[in-house]
């Protein structure tokens, strides 16, 4: 079976071949490269991944995402960003997936009402552009959205039903002011036990285009791994979307240090030890596969 990492990043140490927007975290000296990834994927057995940008939201930036795209086409799949403020981003997005194995783009701003009982207008919300080119050119939507704005999703979900959509880590929605970076530089989500997102990304379930990926724990849970504390919700999330709609990711490179690539690999088995062996190969790739086309290896 093929095994899939759905969800991670990674970046080179700033440089004219490859700029980026350095943080606190990631200074211009510090790189996780590809080859870096790819080790610790031979080493527990991952076949594939999908590189989701970071450092940037500039044609520039993307430069390490689409070197690592061509230098290993049937190892990576990419997903781009979009500038916030760009009000006609279709040749931005046209540009980015001209070939490259960029499939689509993230998102975690939706722009719009902010009141849940509001009359919506989806063409007055600020990415409905971004939505509709999406559904025109068949890509991918990567969805992380703020607390304020997981209401809007339901419209533009059902406006675009072509569109295929990826809701991260659990389907958490941060609220403003809960997202910080921990002692360990990964990060963290403040939430409550019967979190919100129950109520919004979890209703999504509904609609057959959407899917959610199982990752991020460490940045939501109170505990060490393996994040009993979470149990509750990954099975929650597992009724709702069934097994065919579930993608297991790392968020590498965040959980490096702690708890280490290949403690997440083995993540499901104690979270959801009830799985099938076909609902587990599902999960760990079978699905990312189909539902994103990943390419078959040479």
């Amino acid at each position: 079976m093929t095994r899939i990492d759905s969800h991670l990043h990674v970046f080179a140490k700033v440089s004219a071949e490859f700029p980026r927007e350095p943080t606190p975290v990631c200074p211009p000296d510090r790189e996780e490269t590809a080859e870096k990834l790819l080790a610790e994927m031979e080493a527990n057995g991952i076949d594939q991944a999908m590189l989701v940008q970071t450092g940037g939201t500039e044609i520039k930036h993307h430069a390490y995402l689409l070197h690592c795209l061509k230098t290993y086409p049937d190892r990576f799949l990419g997903i781009g960003l979009v500038p916030p403020n760009l009000s006609e981003p279709e040749d931005h997005m046209d540009r980015l997936t001209d070939g490259t194995g960029i499939i689509g783009f993230r998102l975690s701003s939706i722009g719009g009402p902010r009141d849940p009982f509001t009359r919506i207008n989806i063409k007055e919300i600020k990415t409905y552009p971004i939505w509709k080119h999406a559904a025109e050119k068949d890509y991918v939507l990567w969805l992380y959205p703020r607390a304020i704005d997981a209401h809007l999703l339901q419209h533009l979900i059902d406006a675009f039903p072509q569109v295929r959509i990826v809701l991260n880590h659990l389907g958490i929605c941060p609220g403003k002011d809960k997202f910080s970076w921990d002692a360990k530089g990964r990060p963290r989500i403040e939430t409550v036990e019967y979190n919100p997102a129950f109520h919004t990304t979890h209703r999504l379930a509904c609609f057959e285009n959407v899917m959610m990926h199982i990752s991020g724990q460490y940045a939501f849970s109170n505990e060490a791994y393996p994040y009993r504390d979470l149990a509750r919700w990954h099975q929650r999330i597992l009724d709702l979307f069934g097994a065919k709609r579930l993608m297991w990711a790392t968020d590498f490179p965040w959980i490096l240090e702690d708890p280490g690539y290949g403690q997440l690999t083995g993540l499901l088995k104690e979270l959801l030890p009830d799985l099938r062996d076909d609902e587990y190969d599902d999960i760990m790739g079978e699905n990312a596969k189909r539902f994103l086309r990943f390419p078959n290896r040479a």
